[in-house]
């Protein structure tokens, strides 16, 4: 796990609760869940189960933040529909039809707030040419076994990887700084503002490791 520190997180606008200088939290568990506003998994599973953790933990020192981010779906992952999202409970694309088809919505909005707060993660066009290096570099970033694979398989990764860094044409901070793997995921540290875990998807210990960051002193 890269030696991150809570002060790498970026935030480029707060839609709520904010501003926040994340080096003040230095103290408490910092729970960062970075989703993405058009992605069902994050509303369905994630995002509860963080509400969840902060109204259980927040009076024994657990600061949870929400950081909207985007990698993919760009005209649908923006600060604007995250302001509706959270003033107003309004979701969009998939998020929407998902939640419909569960019937999780009311009167096509959710049916509760998000209590902590609530940034957008940094995005910003991709200049930097696709290289060698870079290809090989994010291949070793995403897939700790890399060096593992066979030729053949590496060529595969390789050719899998160009292809995506060739079509992505936004960049977001703190998803690629943490080298993140989709949404949602969680970033957690602890009361020394350490990086403790980085996680993706469905994370079934996340309450289990905050309690145990909580127990330290």
């Amino acid at each position: 796990m890269n030696n991150h520190l809570l002060s790498d997180i970026t935030v480029d606008t707060w839609v709520q609760g904010g501003p926040i200088t994340l080096s003040d939290l230095i103290g408490s568990v910092v729970l960062i869940e970075v989703f993405q506003v058009n992605c069902p998994g994050c509303f369905i599973y994630s995002l509860p189960k963080a509400v969840d953790l902060h109204n259980k933990y927040a009076h024994k020192g657990l600061v949870v933040i929400g950081l909207a981010t985007a990698f993919e779906d760009y005209d649908k992952n923006t600060l604007e529909n995250l302001r509706k999202l959270v003033e107003t409970g309004e979701v969009i694309g998939q998020t929407l039809k998902a939640l419909n088809q569960y019937g999780m919505l009311s009167q096509g909005k959710l049916q509760w707030k998000i209590p902590f707060a609530v940034g957008m993660d940094r995005v910003v066009v991709e200049t930097e040419p696709v290289t060698d290096a870079r290809v090989l570099h994010y291949a070793r970033e995403f897939l700790p076994e890399f060096e593992k694979f066979s030729g053949e398989q590496k060529k595969s990764v390789l050719q899998q990887v160009r292809h995506y860094m060739e079509q992505k044409s936004m960049k977001a901070e703190t998803f690629e700084r943490f080298a993140l793997q989709g949404t949602p995921s969680c970033i957690l540290f602890d009361r020394k503002g350490q990086l403790k875990d980085v996680s993706f998807g469905q994370i079934e210990h996340k309450q289990a490791m905050v309690e145990h960051f909580l127990e330290e002193r």
